[in-house]
């Protein structure tokens, strides 16, 4: 390997937004996640449910989707043979 063209390998802290401080090794020195292993639901166990309904919708209206004309189309009836 080339000398001299590696970062510096040091201590550095991993701080969590709930609160969690894990400390490794790493070439920077402070890193701030917005989610951790002790928050994170897949760990952790909880279930959170997203709204995801109403960013489809707002995402329709915003953009001109015809998905939420698609649903509430009805099908039309059949003429009576006589």
């Amino acid at each position: 390997m080339k000398a001299d063209i590696h970062p510096e390998y040091q201590e550095a802290t991993i701080q969590c937004t709930c609160g969690n401080i894990i400390s490794t090794r790493s070439t920077v020195p402070d890193i701030r996640v917005g989610i951790c292993s002790a928050c994170h639901p897949f760990f952790t166990g909880e279930q959170r449910f997203v709204d995801t309904a109403g960013r489809v919708d707002k995402f329709a209206k915003r953009y001109g989707g015809d998905s939420a004309k698609r649903r509430s189309v009805k099908k039309p009836k059949l003429a009576d043979a006589e």
